[in-house]
């Protein structure tokens, strides 16, 4: 029997498992509201953002496409810029002690304070956005690549040098395909704080998304539609950290490789 065939049964029971954890929540969010635990003013029972969810779809799915396009633009950008900076680091530890202490100062920048500046700079267009999105998402791409790169084998760099291989042909052979993985949980990390900063970058100066959908419901007190437009938000993360997921099996078969199975 494969591998495959045994472990099947069990991701079975881990997803019936999450499936019967979650409809426990929102069964128990329900009974707290209904039962007058809190006002429905502030926070809707599932029931009622499920109506919102249908009665506004056309108004959702308009601004989620816009807020869409932002967080995909975003997170491209920050993988392109970190990978470039973690490689450059990794090449030369000078760089990399000047600059890393920075890289770890930006990500204490309070992004409602940044975002309306980056607004006042650059306008309501999708640029303040985005870099807004990279900001908040390239950090740990950054990290967990630098971590693939420092966690080369040893033996398999002295075997290359003994071989006479180039600084460019270790990293190629060697260092690139050892870093994709550490990229691929970098962007998965990225993919949930994306959203987060989209929303911020919409809230500081936007027409549409999701964020500033948000922020006009619960002006309004449509907090059905204000929690519809987060439970979009929340599944379109879970999306994106899913096909990251799948892309990474196709593309990097070998990070999922059994160590030491001759099977």
């Amino acid at each position: 029997m494969s591998r495959r065939a045994r472990t099947s049964p069990a991701k079975v029971r881990v997803a019936i498992g999450a499936l019967a954890l979650l409809l426990l929540l929102i069964g128990a969010w329900e009974l707290y509201v209904d039962l007058g635990g809190a006002d429905p003013l502030i926070l809707p029972a599932p029931h009622s953002i499920a109506k919102a969810l249908y009665t506004d779809r056309s108004l959702l799915w308009r601004n989620f496409l816009v807020t869409a396009q932002e967080v995909l633009l975003g997170i491209l950008v920050a993988t392109v810029l970190a990978f470039a900076l973690s490689v450059l680091l990794h090449f030369s530890p000078v760089v990399r002690r000047a600059v890393y202490p920075l890289l770890v100062a930006s990500q204490a920048l309070p992004i409602p304070i940044v975002a309306p500046v980056l607004v006042l700079w650059l306008g309501f267009g999708i640029l303040p956005k985005l870099i807004v999105i990279a900001l908040v998402s390239f950090f740990s791409i950054v990290v967990t690549t630098l971590a693939a790169l420092a966690g080369v084998d040893p033996a398999l760099l002295k075997l290359m040098r003994t071989f006479d291989a180039t600084r460019l042909r270790i990293f190629r052979h060697v260092e690139l395909p050892a870093a994709l993985p550490g990229l691929f949980t970098g962007a998965k990390i990225a993919v949930a704080v994306a959203v987060i900063g989209a929303v911020f970058a919409e809230l500081s100066g936007s027409s549409s998304g999701l964020g500033y959908l948000f922020q006009q419901a619960n002006a309004q007190i449509l907090m059905p539609r204000a929690y519809a437009a987060v439970v979009i938000l929340s599944a379109f993360a879970i999306a994106l950290f899913a096909a990251l997921t799948v892309a990474e099996r196709l593309l990097l078969p070998w990070a999922y490789q059994p160590r030491g199975d001759l099977a």
